[in-house]
């Protein structure tokens, strides 16, 4: 395996120090131009469109302590498009709107496919041959991954944690179908970075190159100025037949914070959530690198949104560490120099909040799976008990607290379809008391 084919980061450093005329990092601009700037790039969704719905609420108080979804009644109001703007709707009844990301790919759906949005282009701009990465067994970052380097012509290697599941299904069986599988024991999955190189370099063998998708990352930047192009093309004429780039857990990087301001970028158009009215946007926190992306977006563009993400993985400081390493990240690749953004950021992004029914990641109570059947006939939308459903009734509960002329309460639905499969392996008993109708 040889690895010195690729400039290294110093480098790359040195380089991009020496030419500073056209790099967005050196030239201070507003938040509109800033952006427009930032997201000049290849994506890999074609258009950053969502569908809006509008959910319904047919009963007041919402919000009591221990009331059950079931209780409460839905309606789905289906707007996919808004000719004249989505604030000048009636908003009189309760209601609050979700942006329908769950729709972007039969397979690759919510937030997984925003954060490969910028990903996966780069990753084809650097002749990268295969793609090594890591997850959980029903990983729905892994299943993302290996569908889009597999519709793309690239060869995904996932790292899954744990041991093969009696029957495959879910993400575990995309993942299986799409990309090429390996099985890690726990002790080992412990030490990712260690896992990661070690499986990239016996795919490399003695004749392929490996290299870290950060290094991808600062390349690309630098190519940018300019500067590079001539080190990319030395890099890369090579006979070498495998290049092979580690793709982090859960692509939780910097780069995954393009797609989500090129979310909201699109959302803030006049005719879709425009830019004037206050807005709460909901989502759920898994490495809360959505929520993260969301809250940039809206402070470069100067918009009045608040980001409130449901806590499900983490602890409160782990989030924010989480964000404070994110932003710290995304000042130093992409040179944010936007001035009056400066204390907003340094504030937080987020508004972190614990979950209605807090309890430990990935467990689900009795009587949540009912709750999704009730949503799902209701209004045709599909939530999941880990993610979406925490995120469905922090929607209800800061609707109801926003009542009578309050900011607009919009949801992201970050998709985990594929996740239910899994979980009604996991949770026989609970699945197995769905009821057939809601008549029942």
């Amino acid at each position: 395996m040889k690895v010195e084919g690729f400039p290294s980061k110093s480098t790359i450093s040195a380089i991009k120090r020496g030419f500073q005329s056209q790099c967005v990092s050196n030239v201070k601009l507003d938040g509109e131009d800033f952006v427009s700037k930032l997201l000049d790039r290849r994506w890999t969704l074609p258009h950053p469109d969502a569908k809006i719905h509008q959910v319904m609420l047919s009963t007041s108080k919402v919000s009591q302590p221990g009331r059950a979804l079931s209780d409460v009644s839905f309606f789905n109001k289906i707007n996919p498009s808004f000719s004249h703007g989505l604030m000048d709707k009636d908003d009189r009844e309760p209601s609050f709107f979700i942006v329908r990301d769950d729709l972007l790919h039969p397979l690759i759906n919510g937030n997984k496919a925003r954060k490969l949005d910028g990903l996966i282009p780069l990753v084809e701009d650097h002749s990268v041959t295969h793609v090594v990465t890591c997850g959980g067994c029903q990983s729905a970052h892994a299943a993302a991954v290996a569908v889009s380097c597999s519709e793309r012509g690239l060869k995904s290697h996932l790292l899954l944690r744990g041991e093969q599941p009696e029957i495959l299904t879910g993400y575990n069986l995309m993942s299986t179908i799409y990309g090429n599988v390996t099985y890690v024991p726990r002790s080992l999955y412990a030490n990712r970075e260690k896992m990661l190189k070690s499986h990239a370099d016996y795919l490399a063998g003695s004749s392929g190159n490996v290299i870290w998708f950060d290094d991808i990352l600062e390349a690309s930047l630098s190519e940018n100025d300019g500067a590079m192009s001539f080190l990319q093309k030395d890099a890369y004429r090579s006979d070498h037949p495998r290049k092979i780039v580690i793709v982090n857990e859960g692509a939780g990087d910097v780069v995954a914070l393009l797609g989500l301001i090129r979310l909201v970028q699109y959302l803030s158009q006049n005719h879709i959530l425009g830019k004037e009215r206050p807005l709460k946007l909901v989502v759920d926190a898994g490495t809360g690198t959505t929520a993260v992306g969301l809250g940039l977006g809206a402070i470069c563009l100067g918009l009045p949104w608040e980001v409130t993400a449901v806590m499900l993985a983490d602890t409160i400081d782990g989030y924010r560490s989480q964000e404070r390493r994110l932003i710290s990240d995304f000042k130093r690749h992409f040179g944010l120099q936007i001035d009056h953004c400066f204390d907003e950021i340094d504030r937080g992004l987020v508004h972190w909040l614990e979950r209605c029914h807090p309890r430990k990641f990935g467990n689900v109570l009795e009587g949540e799976v009912e709750a999704c059947q009730h949503i799902a006939q209701q209004t045709g939308i599909l939530v999941d008990p880990v993610y979406t459903l925490a995120a469905w009734e922090m929607s209800a509960v800061l609707r109801e607290q926003e009542a009578e002329g309050g900011a607009t309460v919009v949801m992201l639905h970050t998709g985990g379809t594929l996740g239910m499969f899994g979980l009604a392996q996991r949770y026989k008993s609970y699945f197995s008391k769905l009821k057939t109708g809601l008549s029942n």
